[in-house]
C-alpha cells in the first residue's frame, strides 16, 4: 500500500512526464536543436494574405485565455499533496460552534431529500458532532420531514419577493437570511449543500478544522462524482475534469492567496453566518442564475477571505446528455451575467472574465486543432511551448480526475485502465458539448434556470 507522499510523488512525475512528452511530440520543445529550414511552414503573409494571416494568428492567441487557470491548476496539483491522508480533528466536536447544514431544494424530489438528510444526519452524529441542525429550505413542503430530530424545514412562501427581484435558488437563500426567518447568530456557521450532496466523515472533520481555525469567513472543498452509484458513465467521466479543477485551481487560489480569483461552486460551501448576511443573495436577476459565483465575487470585493477545506463530498453527475448540456449552458450564462454586472469591480473579476472568455471563444480556439494541420503558421518557440503546455495540462486533468475519483483497490488494475481510457475518449465529445453549450448560451435566454434530474425511479419486485 503506497503512502500518501509516494502517491503524490508518482502523480507529480506522471504530470511532468506527460507535459514533457507532449511538448516534444508537438514540437513545443526541441531536444535536438533547430529543425531544417525546409521543415518550416511557408511565409503566411504571402501564402494566405494579410486578412487570413491575422485571423490565423488571432485564433492561435485565443488559446492563451486559458493560461491563467491552467497555471493555477498546475500549482494546485504540484505544490500540495494530491492524495492527503485521513483528515485529523484539531479539536473536540463537542466544543465546535453551532453549525447549520443548509440544503436548498425545490421540493420536487421529497424521497431523495429525506434519504440524504437521514444519511447526512446520522454521519454527523457518528463523527461526534452535537451542536448542529440540518435545515431544509424548500419551495414545496416535504411530507414527514418536520418529524425528523434536529431537522428544521423552511418553506419559502410563493408570495415572497426580494427587494432586488432575486430569483431561483438566490431567492430561497435570501429568504433564510430575513430577520423573521433566521435563527442563527453571527458567530454560527452554515454548510451549504445541494439536495443530492452526500457528506463524508473526512469532509465533516475538515469543516470542523476550518471552523476551529476561524481565520477565514468562507471555505470550500472537493466534490467527487464516482464514489456513489454511477448513473451515466459518460457524464461521470467528463466530470473527472471538475474533480481535478477542485484539487488544482480551487485549492491553489484559496491556499496560496485566500481569494476566489476564478470564483467557486454552489455546493460544499461553508460560510460564517454573520458574513453571509452582510453579503446576501439579494443581487437581482444578474446574480440569480449563478448565485454562487456572484456571491463569491461580491464577498471578495468587500474584503472577505477564503480557504480550502480538506475532505471530499459526493454528488452524482447529470443522468442524461441533455441535462449535462443544459447544466453547462446555465453555468456559462450565469458567469456571463456576473462578469458583465456593474455591481462588481472589474479589478476583482479580471481572472474570472479571462476564464469566461476562454470558455466563450472555445468554438474558435478549438478550430486550431484543424487549422494547425491545414494552414500551418510559424510561431515563436515560446508560443508553441505554452500551447503544448495548455494542451498537456488539460489532458492530464481528465487522467488525474479519474485517478482521484475511482479507487484502484476497489476496481482493480484492468477496470481502472478501461475507465482511464474511457475518460480520454470522452474528451472530444465533451469539447463538442461545451461548444454547443457556449453557442446556445450566448444566443439563448440567459435568465432561465434549468434544474437537472436528481432522482432515479427504481422498480420494486414483489
Amino acid at each position: 500500500m503506497w503512502s500518501s507522499g509516494t502517491k503524490h510523488f508518482v502523480h507529480c512525475c506522471l504530470l511532468t512526464g506527460l507535459i514533457g512528452g507532449f511538448e516534444i511530440a508537438t514540437g513545443g520543445l526541441s531536444l535536438w536543436g533547430n529543425e531544417s529550414e525546409s521543415a518550416e511552414p511557408p511565409d503566411p503573409w504571402a501564402t494566405y494574405g494579410v486578412f487570413w494571416t491575422i485571423v490565423l494568428y488571432s485564433l492561435r492567441f485565443l488559446t492563451f485565455l486559458a493560461l491563467p487557470q491552467v497555471i493555477f491548476n498546475a500549482m494546485g496539483l504540484l505544490l500540495f499533496n494530491a492524495f492527503p491522508e485521513k483528515t485529523l480533528l484539531k479539536g473536540s466536536p463537542l466544543l465546535a460552534p453551532f453549525i447549520c447544514i443548509r440544503v436548498v431544494t425545490r421540493g420536487d424530489y421529497p424521497d431523495l431529500v429525506k434519504k440524504n438528510v437521514t444519511r447526512n444526519l446520522n454521519l454527523c452524529l457518528d463523527v461526534g458532532l452535537e451542536n448542529f441542525i440540518v435545515e431544509v429550505v424548500t419551495d414545496k413542503k416535504i411530507p414527514g420531514l418536520s418529524e425528523y430530530s434536529r431537522v428544521r424545514e423552511v418553506v419559502v412562501p410563493p408570495s415572497y419577493v426580494t427587494k432586488s427581484g432575486a430569483l431561483f435558488k438566490a431567492r430561497a437563500l435570501q429568504y433564510c437570511l430575513e430577520q423573521e426567518v433566521n435563527i442563527l447568530a453571527d458567530s454560527d456557521w452554515i454548510v451549504h449543500l445541494d439536495e443530492e450532496t452526500i457528506l463524508t466523515d473526512n469532509a465533516i472533520r475538515g469543516i470542523l478544522n476550518f471552523v476551529f481555525d476561524g481565520k477565514h469567513q468562507f471555505g470550500q472543498g472537493v466534490i467527487t462524482y464516482a464514489n456513489d452509484q454511477v448513473v451515466n458513465w459518460f457524464t461521470t467521466l467528463a466530470d473527472s475534469f471538475r474533480v481535478a479543477d477542485d484539487m488544482g485551481k480551487l485549492r491553489a487560489q484559496f491556499k496560496l492567496f485566500n481569494k476566489p480569483y476564478f470564483s467557486w461552486k454552489g455546493s460544499y460551501v461553508v460560510t460564517q453566518a454573520g458574513a453571509e448576511r452582510k453579503i446576501g443573495f439579494d443581487n437581482g436577476p444578474d446574480g440569480s442564475v449563478a448565485e454562487d459565483c456572484f456571491f463569491g465575487m461580491k464577498a471578495y470585493s468587500e474584503g472577505y477571505t477564503f480557504n480550502f477545506i480538506e475532505g471530499e463530498m459526493w454528488e452524482k453527475s447529470p443522468f442524461t446528455m441533455w441535462d449535462f448540456l443544459q447544466q453547462r449552458k446555465r453555468w456559462m450564462q450565469g458567469i456571463y451575467l456576473v462578469v458583465h454586472s456593474g455591481a462588481i469591480d472589474w479589478k476583482k473579476k479580471i481572472f474570472l472574465a479571462i476564464s469566461l472568455y476562454s470558455w466563450v471563444t472555445l468554438p474558435l480556439s478549438t478550430s486550431n486543432i484543424i487549422l494547425a494541420v491545414m494552414a500551418p503558421i510559424p510561431c515563436p518557440a515560446i508560443i508553441n511551448f505554452l500551447c503544448a503546455f495548455i494542451g498537456a495540462m488539460n489532458i492530464y486533468m481528465y487522467i488525474f480526475g479519474v485517478i482521484k475519483s475511482f479507487s484502484l483497490h476497489r476496481m482493480g488494475l484492468g477496470r481502472s485502465l478501461l475507465v482511464l481510457i474511457g475518460a480520454l475518449l470522452t474528451i472530444p465529445f465533451n469539447i463538442l458539448v461545451e461548444n454547443v453549450a457556449v453557442i446556445w448560451g450566448l444566443f439563448g435566454n440567459k435568465y432561465h434556470f434549468y434544474v437537472v434530474k436528481k432522482e432515479i425511479k427504481t422498480s420494486t419486485t414483489v
